[in-house]
């Protein structure tokens, strides 16, 4: 077997194979013979066909099946010996076979990027540390009451943080549009539900009232024939109601598995609740940062067909989300981005993994195992649950062994502590929001 390789690109390969007449006709011959003991034709006895008859009769088939199969082992025997690693199926061109003919084709693949990880000692990552304060559990424990709050029909005028139940249909240049009249809509006023400017007309309303809303729908609306249209809606308000927050008393904090009714034991399961969130939310913040930085460092070229894999898996996802089975819904364009990024960081993560012998702690996985039960009802169901399947197993390992990875690079890279509140550890895109929008603070 001759085997050349040309360099097309950074990681595209372009690999010639040549294999003599003598090993092609050898193959087919045997592969023949051992088809002939099988051969059943009309007009002679079960494996008495002649030689000449199958081949007259069998020959084409057998010879591509065996030529397919030459293919297949050459290509992976060839790789071998020149120490190459296919990121994926090859191309074959220029495949002519024909009996008493060397064999010859040409191989188009890529191969996984060599990649060098660089010295990291100049990198800086901040780890957030988070006090979860007396004040902090007092706004959570608001936050509780206001999820738990009833609505309740007053006979006044409608104010901010009211709920207003109304029937309504809209009109652009007095003609109603398709899906712009319903009925019986709760609308709570300030939530910004609805486009802007409809909630805002709703203060002072009352029940029995109607009223004229006008309104523009903004640019970038998803209906594009409403898209920066002017509208009127025409408003009847059947209900006002505002919001009772329940009393924090015992049946209150029951509702929330807490036995003796103690308001202190229920304050302290909140606490405990969001010290969990905020430890797994500090370690999302900094693997993310991790992760961020590695791409930043490394210049890696993601195999084409590793980010088509990428793309195909995160289309099925995606489908299996939103309950669809029509894949054609969820072009390529919309995963390319985000499957490159895990092609990437997948490649640099093994690398590490590769280069630091970095083994899975087992006990990790008991802890990460043990924290995931911990927040249902039936603990030790979850991590049976778990047990039982090699793949959800497998999916934990690959969380755990990421995170390594994380403690692996911190250690090399200069780590700033950094204060934060709960809120903005819970909340990064409010916080920063709220940073740019007063600068001085």
């Amino acid at each position: 077997m001759q085997v050349s390789v040309e360099s097309t690109s950074n990681i595209e390969r372009k690999m010639t194979v040549e294999l003599p007449a003598e090993k092609v006709d050898s193959e087919f011959e045997a592969r023949l013979r051992s088809v002939a003991p099988r051969v059943q034709l009309k007009g002679f006895r079960p494996g008495k066909v002649p030689m000449k008859v199958v081949r007259q009769q069998y020959g084409k088939s057998v010879f591509q099946e065996v030529v397919g199969e030459l293919v297949q082992s050459s290509f992976q025997e060839a790789v071998s010996q020149e120490n190459l690693k296919p990121a994926g199926a090859p191309v074959i061109d220029e495949l002519d076979p024909k009996p008493g003919a060397e064999l010859k084709y040409i191989a188009t693949f890529e191969v996984y990027p060599e990649i060098e990880i660089k010295d990291l000692s100049d990198q800086e990552i901040t780890q957030p540390e988070v006090e979860v304060t007396e004040d902090a559990v007092d706004k959570m424990v608001e936050t509780l009451r206001e999820q738990n709050r009833e609505w309740v029909d007053v006979e006044r005028a409608a104010a901010e943080g009211d709920q207003v139940t109304i029937d309504f249909e809209g009109f652009v240049d007095d003609e109603a549009f398709e899906g712009g009249k319903a009925a019986d809509v709760p609308v709570e006023i300030g939530k910004g539900a609805m486009i802007p400017g409809f909630e805002e007309q709703l203060v002072g309303v009352k029940a029995g009232e109607e009223k004229t809303l006008e309104v523009d729908f903004p640019e970038d609306y998803h209906a594009e024939n409403l898209a920066g249209k002017k509208a009127r809606f025409e408003v009847k308000v059947k209900a006002v109601k505002e919001a009772r927050l329940p009393e924090l008393d015992e049946a209150f904090v029951k509702k929330f598995g807490v036995e003796d009714g103690s308001l202190e034991t229920f304050r302290e399961d909140v606490k405990n609740n969001m010290v969990r969130e905020a430890d797994q939310a500090v370690r999302r913040k900094v693997k993310s940062d991790v992760m961020a930085m590695l791409m930043e460092v490394h210049d890696v070229e993601a195999p084409k067909a590793l980010v088509k894999g990428e793309v195909d898996a995160l289309r099925r996802q995606a489908m299996a989300n939103t309950g669809q089975r029509d894949g054609s819904m969820f072009p390529d364009e919309l995963f390319e981005e985000e499957a490159n990024r895990r092609v990437v960081l997948g490649l640099i993560v093994s690398q590490i993994i590769r280069d630091n012998d970095i083994q899975l702690d087992q006990d990790r996985v008991e802890v990460a195992l043990d924290e995931m039960a911990e927040t249902y009802e039936e603990p030790e169901a979850l991590k049976q649950y778990y047990r039982t399947s090699r793949e959800r197993m497998a999916s934990l390992e690959a969380m755990v062994i990421e995170e390594q990875v994380v403690d692996w690079v911190k250690s090399q890279v200069q780590v700033t502590a950094k204060q934060m509140s709960f809120d903005e550890i819970m909340n990064p895109a409010k916080a920063t929001g709220e940073a740019e929008a007063n600068p001085e603070d």
